[in-house]
């Protein structure tokens, strides 16, 4: 029978409800949510799945342990107590690759990095008998979270980021990642069928993630994974099945309508290059175009976008001629629904209608927050059509 995991998937604040419904479409059970993570059970396969699958996680972790720490001896006491043979051979690098704290009795990550990585070492040599651990093998990278005294030691199964998809090479301005525009978007009522505009499409990331969805194109179909190599937990015949199963449900035959503009040219030729690297190029519809001239004959569509921030102060001083114009054009576009995250605080005021919800994320390092302008649903049976 095959080894169950507690299974760690972290994500951006106030998106743990849109990964719960990814994880239960994956079709495992959910075991805990907290801020910023989702936690569920799974075998090897889950592993593949939820790295190959999930589109707003960050990483998957093997969640090795959760207990309270207050001083480094609780921490070290507590970390060797975890049956680290079950998951590290004895020829393989642990390397504690990074540890947070956060409101917490233990503040130092360099310390807490060192005292987790000795703990760890004591109980492999013990485990495995042996008086030296070579480290010469496939590695098993340990993350250390601290959230006011309470740890979570988790594997990393992923290595690189999963927002890193492996088709964006280049960013422009507070560029939105991968796994934050996907959750977005999977926030939003929009599904394939139905029309979505970014007005702002800079490398055109909703643009790209929305035509994934719609042609049910899994985030991680073209990169690899940490968890590859570790056979003792994942066979290679598991992720070989996990991803012909994955590519086999892929379908281009959506008719999604997905629009993607920007007024710089230089930047369009980026997301038509990112577009192209994703497999989607044929579902986009790329242009030059400025915001005042915005139109749409359909009814019932969606903006989702990620306007210019004004970063330079320079650049802030515009700021209320750009949002008035977005303002403008989406109040043209009778019956539509916009989704705009900005940490502008002017929006409504350009909009000349309160959000209807509004919601704080972070964009990377930045506080901004989700407007959302929603508009009437389409009739039933035109619902039904989409």
């Amino acid at each position: 029978m095959a080894d169950i995991f507690r299974i760690t998937a972290p994500c951006h604040f106030g998106m743990e409800a849109v990964l719960k419904r990814e994880i239960y479409d994956l079709g495992y059970e959910i075991d805990e949510v907290d801020n910023g993570r989702v936690t569920f059970t799974g075998d090897g396969e889950a592993i593949a799945r939820a790295n190959i699958g999930l589109r707003t996680t960050e990483r998957v972790l093997i969640n090795a342990g959760q207990f309270e720490a207050y001083s480094f001896t609780d921490l070290f006491d507590k970390t060797y107590e975890i049956p680290w043979d079950k998951y590290i051979p004895a020829d393989a690098s642990f390397p504690v690759v990074k540890a947070t704290s956060v409101n917490s009795k233990l503040f130092s990550t360099r310390d807490i990095q060192s005292i987790v990585k000795k703990a760890v070492a004591e109980k492999l040599k013990k485990s495995h008998k042996v008086s030296n651990l070579a480290e010469t093998g496939v590695t098993y990278p340990i993350r250390v979270n601290i959230i006011k005294d309470r740890v979570l030691i988790g594997i990393d199964t992923s290595g690189v980021s999963l927002h890193k998809r492996g088709y964006r090479q280049i960013s422009g301005e507070a560029p939105i990642s991968e796994t934050l525009a996907a959750a977005i978007i999977l926030l939003t009522p929009w599904r394939k069928g139905r029309t979505l505009v970014d007005p702002f499409c800079g490398s055109g990331t909703f643009a790209i993630e929305a035509a994934m969805i719609a042609a049910g194109i899994a985030p991680g179909l073209n990169r690899e994974f940490t968890s590859m190599e570790w056979e003792n937990i994942v066979p290679k015949k598991t992720w070989y099945d996990v991803f012909d199963e994955l590519r086999d449900q892929v379908n281009f035959e959506s008719d999604s309508d997905i629009q993607a503009y920007d007024i710089d040219e230089n930047v369009l030729k980026k997301a038509r290059l990112a577009a192209k690297e994703a497999g989607v190029e044929g579902m986009i519809h790329f242009q030059r175009r400025d915001v005042k001239d915005l139109s749409h004959p359909k009814k019932y569509g969606f903006l989702i976008t990620n306007p210019p921030y004004g970063e330079r102060l320079e650049d802030k001083e515009k700021l209320p001629a750009i949002y008035s114009s977005l303002g403008n054009a989406f109040n043209r576009l009778d019956s539509w629904s916009a989704y705009v995250i900005t940490p502008y605080e002017g929006i409504e005021k350009d909009f000349g209608r309160k959000a209807t919800k509004k919601r704080k994320l972070y964009n990377g390092m930045i506080k901004t927050d989700l407007y959302a302008f929603e508009g009437p649903r389409p009739p039933k049976k035109q619902r039904n059509e989409q």
